[in-house]
């Protein structure tokens, strides 16, 4: 087992990376204020995972709770929510209940939304099922819910206890959400770290086939930089926002698409290739870049074209994004491989030439 820590003065945490964590209690038990947990999980990874999660807490003299969710992006929603919200209720959760977060990225910011808020905040676990999780959504507390007009809208900032990333649940991943983590994995290296990007280019087939060593190289490579970031800008008020490359295009495509229609890490390849050729276009990367950023995408198994949903209404979604200020969709484009920028001073007409592909 690897382990590094997110540090935030008191609320800092744990991340551990390895295999068989999740029938380890003792990984849990000093986390817990008192000996009761209510887990959250949905009808896909539940049948797998949470059986052998509830018996080894159980074994400690944990109560367990369990709520099963439906699966998928369609669900993150206030409705959802409000499942989670009614079965803490009719069990009389309290504050020292600890909710555990046991599946993907959906999973991870509804319970730790539903932590944030259920009588004003109780303490969360993350134990993070899929490659894109492991390495992005269950670490640096950001939570929350979609809302019809736009994704991840809705939230708080609300840091867990402990990240358990049991890099054993990858083995039951379908190839393509392994992909749409993959996404995720190859960001950092484009936004900060040229030197494991590079580690990635050589190292991609291994990971495709999952090794079990290149694969824990690279989530642990991926949370330290995620690690980093968050230390430095917890509520995303400067450079935390670069770890947002390709996501404004990204959440556009999904909003239009359909939640779930794209998984989160595809709509955030084609939307990476979208900033690229916005970055060429405005002469910050050069056309050998932009190549070897598209077969790192290709490599990966992930879409590299982005949806052709015209012009203004890739602005109109745009412009229901986080990054909005005062009325200017700010972007993270690239100013090379492991350089990125956040800005709002880009060629508004070389934006349009790269939405009309």
């Amino acid at each position: 087992m690897q382990t590094l820590k997110v540090e935030l003065a008191d609320r800092s945490y744990p991340i551990h990376i390895g295999r068989n964590l999740i029938s380890d209690a003792s990984l849990i038990l000093p986390y817990l204020k008192r000996k009761h947990v209510a887990i959250v999980t949905n009808t896909t990874v539940a049948p797998l995972y949470l059986e052998q999660l509830s018996q080894s807490l159980q074994a400690a003299g944990v109560t367990v709770i369990a709520i099963i969710l439906p699966d998928g992006e369609a669900y993150k929603n206030s409705t959802t929510l409000n499942t989670i919200y009614d079965t803490l209720l009719q069990n009389r959760c309290e504050r020292s209940t600890t909710l555990i977060a046991l599946g993907g990225g959906v999973i991870g910011d509804l319970t730790g939304y539903a932590a944030a808020t259920y009588l004003r905040g109780v303490p969360f676990i993350q134990i993070p099922t899929t490659l894109l999780s492991q390495v992005d959504s269950s670490v640096g507390g950001k939570t929350g819910i979609n809302h019809p007009l736009g994704k991840n809208m809705i939230g708080a900032f609300y840091q867990p206890q402990l990240v358990l990333a049991d890099i054993d649940t990858l083995q039951t991943l379908p190839a393509r959400e392994f992909s749409a983590g993959m996404a995720e994995v190859i960001k950092y290296g484009l936004i900060r770290d040229a030197e494991f990007f590079d580690w990635l280019e050589l190292n991609m087939a291994s990971l495709m086939q999952l090794d079990e060593d290149t694969l824990s190289y690279a989530i642990f490579r991926s949370c330290q930089n995620k690690a980093d970031v968050v230390a430095k800008d917890e509520h995303e008020q400067g450079d935390r926002a670069l770890l947002n490359l390709g996501h404004t295009f990204g959440h556009a495509i999904e909003n239009a698409m359909g939640y779930g229609v794209w998984l989160h890490g595809e709509a955030v390849a084609a939307g990476s290739m979208l900033a690229a050729d916005l970055s060429r276009r405005m002469g910050w990367l050069s056309e050998s870049e932009v190549t070897r950023i598209q077969n790192s995408f290709v490599a990966a198994d992930l879409p590299i074209t982005a949806p052709k949903l015209g012009v203004e209404r890739y602005l109109d979604l745009m412009g229901l994004d986080k990054k909005v200020e005062n009325g200017k969709i700010r972007l993270i484009l690239q100013q090379g491989i492991g350089k990125s920028v956040i800005t709002s001073d880009y060629d508004a007409q070389k934006l349009k030439e790269t939405l009309a592909l």
